[in-house]
């Protein structure tokens, strides 16, 4: 959510940050909903006052021996009043607070101007592509060959955009989520957790818009909770309502976990193979620390992002959002897109953003700094990676004239001794 402050004291400069993003900010309702709180603030304010007028006349006849029943009830009248406007006053926030937690954030000034993906800027590339001198298979095909991708099984256990993984490729989906974790957790500093697969409409909407995103997301049904597209909507959420301790920063987390996503807007694409479910596995990477931080955290956070496909020699690159393509909540966005022979593309594997104090303002996620004053904290995540789509990459970017795969080195320790997935007989 965005500072209120901010908007109160420099709005040209709020509108034109939110129309960088091509959002036409709504400053006539805004200012409409200002003007009603602060004509009844002022008449609260005056009738506080007046109040106190009142009672302390009421003293002075008592030190008289005067009657006071008249005054005392004159105050009366003005205490109902008073209750009266502080109801008004905080339906009136309340309608404030909604209309504000619809608005998006503002891009950082270093977010290249751009309406789609088109307009992303390449930051970096890393590793070489391989040369193959047999027709390329894409991953649908080879998993079909190693008998490990099972679409027509999923299809009748759930429908469309599902998939059931079998024998070595179920392996080696169980080892790369295995191998990034402990990565992260040994190499990275991150504290591994884990965490319930549904959250409550107050954590969703802490995290993201609910009411913008919610056709996006599964509910339970008769429940007020929904699956997670992402561990970031728990994770994130450890810190809501909390005051953390200066000491305790930064948090860092790592989190293993299914994501659900019904992607409403999305038919009719990637619906071949697993780049685009409604069910996968993901390691994601959460840090929450201090707003003087935030900027180099968010570099660090994409660089351990990085490393683990640079462990998995798989080539790939790094894309800065421009304004038009980041999400919601975001202030800076990377996205790490990888190789796939198959498709002679780079697609995204990881997004990693930086939110500033957005998310924090609508969770109420605050510290204590060095002067023991209260500000709100800054929180960043990214994906370490999305699972299904790095075995994809490994699928298409390790395989073999024979339809068989080779298990990448990093990997075997968490293979039993397998080093390539052989084609089915």
């Amino acid at each position: 959510m965005l500072d209120i402050q901010q908007l109160r004291k420099d709005l040209p400069a709020v509108t034109a940050g939110l129309a960088r993003r091509g959002v036409n900010f709504d400053e006539a309702t805004f200012r409409a909903l200002e003007d009603q709180r602060k004509d009844l603030q002022t008449r609260t304010e005056e009738l506080q006052a007046k109040r106190n007028a009142l009672s302390k006349q009421i003293g002075m006849l008592k030190g008289k021996g005067e009657d006071t029943s008249s005054v005392m009830a004159e105050v009366g009248g003005l205490g109902e009043q008073l209750k009266a406007n502080e109801t008004e006053l905080a339906a009136l926030q309340d309608k404030l607070n909604g209309f504000l937690r619809m608005i998006p954030n503002i891009p950082r000034a270093e977010v290249p101007a751009g309406r789609d993906a088109d307009d992303n800027v390449e930051v970096r590339r890393w590793g070489t592509h391989r040369s193959f001198d047999f027709d390329i298979r894409d991953h649908v095909d080879i998993g079909a060959r190693l008998g490990g991708l099972d679409f027509d099984t999923a299809a009748k256990l759930s429908g469309a955009r599902f998939s059931v993984l079998k024998g070595g490729v179920a392996r080696l989906h169980r080892a790369l989520a295995q191998f990034m974790l402990n990565t992260h957790i040994t190499e990275h500093g991150y504290t591994e957790v884990y965490v319930p697969y549904m959250v409550s409409d107050v954590s969703a909407d802490a995290v993201s818009s609910l009411d913008k995103f919610k056709e996006d997301l599964f509910k339970i049904e008769g429940r007020d909770l929904y699956l997670i597209p992402t561990a970031e909507y728990p994770v994130t959420n450890f810190v809501r309502d909390t005051i953390v301790e200066l000491k305790d920063l930064p948090l860092k987390f790592a989190c293993h976990s299914p994501c659900f996503r019904s992607e409403a807007g999305s038919y009719g694409k990637d619906t071949r193979g697993m780049i685009r479910q409604h069910q996968f596995d993901k390691v994601e990477l959460v840090q929450i620390v201090q707003p003087e931080t935030s900027v180099e955290a968010h570099e660090q956070l994409t660089a351990h992002a990085e490393a683990i496909l640079k462990q998995l020699d798989l080539p790939h690159r790094t894309m800065l959002l421009c304004t038009g393509d980041i999400g919601f909540s975001s202030a800076k966005t990377y996205d790490i897109e990888v190789w796939l022979p198959a498709q002679s593309a780079y697609r995204e594997i990881s997004s990693c953003s930086l939110f500033e104090a957005f998310q924090a303002r609508r969770m109420m996620g605050r510290f204590k700094n060095a002067a023991g004053k209260t500000e709100l904290l800054h929180t960043i995540n990214g994906s370490g990676l999305a699972v299904g789509r790095t075995l994809v990459a490994v699928l298409e970017n390790y395989q073999n004239a024979d339809g068989s795969v080779t298990v990448p080195e990093v990997l075997l320790p968490y293979m039993g001794g397998m080093t390539r997935l052989e084609a089915a007989k």
